[in-house]
């Protein structure tokens, strides 16, 4: 790794960018995946930004730490008209598998989309500033370095310059004295299970084993376009609020929407147990020298990647019944038992007495305020992870020998201090909206500005605000 990665005066973080294809303005329905619309592309406030940082660190270079999700994979589902290789029908509905000639093909189609925010990244690195990529869990696809290869060919920089660009698998040391991850390895939904060895082998081929969060992301989201997956608020709800979204947005653009979220929620259930199964592609004589390369890419000693991989939460697809619950699927399957069962008993019923199978809708009616206080006695574990717990932070610290840690991922902009270890998180950038309509933006444009102070470097949560002189959303230091 070039030298110049070891010392850093400035540095900036941003994460959680989600940038994607663009889609298409619905002729008929305009909400229909409306925050994937060039309406809320927002490249042109990238390039300003990354001009605000060079401003801001005088003559001094600057070290971008693009901390996770910078790239939404799993939100692209076009497919390439004449394909060197096979495309199934599923791939054709939901996006393309995390192959590398396939993920190759969505980071192009991304980066052609997004030609302002290219050219604005490109001028950066000509300036002679560094961008470190951190690699988190909506954009696991940079793991192939083939992807990674892409990257650099579209920025169109010169051999020279491709040295100020880096991306890591999992987390990074800055300056010594910063650690900087996306921050999904803690969480159990979203993590990569194995970052040291995230392939695995199918037939014939290589592909990345996506956490449930992903899976989901893609079977279920991509399919129901009138939710936004950038904010819980956005899909993750109550009956209540679910049928009331329905009867006013969705009966008439997907009348047959159960059976989407159905068809969606047992392939993303197949789809994680088939993941949690599938046996990493290691390579016990190589191994150490990947992690030696890790290490040194991250500005770190290999027993740190190995202390840090022992922190790794353990996956939510180790128990199959709570990736049902999740997806709703054991209410379904509740409703459906029943519902075959009553049938059944009815049918025996006419036989005998010859009685009308309408009968069975009282035991039904019946059962549904048992079903309503089941439901609402369940609660999404995926919306209640925040943060990593003190613990997780006080020992990343200790392990890492750094005094403050920085992550992505959640999308709450946080600075605190707990301990002796300073925490903040850079929000997102990405077009969260409170409501379907798109009239509660929740929208925060967050960064981490660290710069020297007294004799050592000072951390900053700041709003970057167009063409105006950024204030301080935390007093914490």
């Amino acid at each position: 790794m070039p030298e110049q990665f070891r010392h850093a005066n400035f540095t900036a973080i941003i994460s959680d960018l989600h940038l994607t294809e663009e889609e298409p303005v619905h002729p008929k329905y305009p909400l229909w995946k409306k925050y994937k619309t060039k309406q809320f592309f927002y490249d042109d406030e990238l390039v300003e930004f990354f001009q605000l940082i060079e401003e801001k660190a005088g003559e001094e270079k600057v070290e971008l730490i693009l901390n996770g999700d910078i790239f939404d994979f799993d939100s692209v589902v076009t497919t390439p008209k004449d394909p060197t290789f096979h495309v199934s029908w599923l791939e054709k509905k939901r996006g393309l598998y995390p192959k590398p000639e396939k993920s190759c093909f969505k980071i192009q189609k991304i980066l052609f989309d997004h030609p302002v925010f290219v050219q604005g990244l490109s001028d950066f690195i000509r300036r002679g500033h560094r961008v470190v990529f951190i690699i988190g869990n909506h954009d696991l696809e940079l793991h192939f370095p083939e992807v990674q290869e892409e990257i650099r060919k579209t920025l169109k920089i010169a051999s020279f310059e491709q040295d100020r660009v880096l991306f890591v698998e999992w987390f990074y040391i800055s300056n010594k004295d910063t650690l900087i991850e996306h921050g999904n390895q803690y969480d159990p939904y979203c993590l990569c299970e194995d970052p040291v060895n995230p392939f695995v082998r199918g037939y014939n081929h290589i592909s990345l084993k996506l956490p449930f969060g992903n899976l989901a992301c893609r079977y279920i989201m991509n399919g129901m376009g009138f939710f936004n997956p950038h904010t819980d608020g956005g899909y993750i709800m109550t009956l209540k609020d679910y049928v009331s979204i329905f009867l006013r947005y969705m009966i008439r653009a997907q009348p047959l929407l159960v059976f989407t979220w159905f068809s969606g929620s047992v392939l993303t259930l197949w789809g994680t147990i088939q993941a949690r199964i599938a046996v990493p592609l290691r390579n016990a004589f190589t191994i150490e020298k990947r992690v030696e390369e890790m290490a040194e890419k991250a500005n770190a000693e290999p027993h740190m990647v190995r202390q840090l991989k022992e922190l790794i939460v353990a996956p939510a697809s180790a128990n199959p019944f709570l990736i049902a619950r999740e997806l709703w699927l054991d209410r379904a399957f509740l409703i459906l038992i029943f519902a075959i069962l009553i049938f059944y008993i009815f049918t025996f019923l006419k036989a005998i007495f010859g009685i009308s199978l309408f009968w069975s809708f009282i035991p039904l009616m019946l059962l549904l305020p048992f079903f309503l206080f089941y439901s609402r006695s369940v609660t999404s574990l995926v919306s209640s992870y925040k943060e990593p717990d003190d613990r997780i932070l006080a020992m990343t610290a200790i392990i890492t020998e750094v005094r403050r840690v920085i992550y992505g991922h959640t999308h709450l902009p946080r600075h605190e201090v707990i301990g002796s270890v300073e925490h903040l998180n850079s929000g997102t950038w990405s077009p969260a909206f409170a409501d379907v309509e798109y009239k509660k933006p929740l929208e925060q444009r967050n960064y981490v500005w660290i710069s020297p102070s007294e004799g050592q470097r000072r951390a900053e949560l700041l709003k970057f605000e167009r063409n105006v002189k950024p204030q301080r959303n935390s007093d914490a230091s």
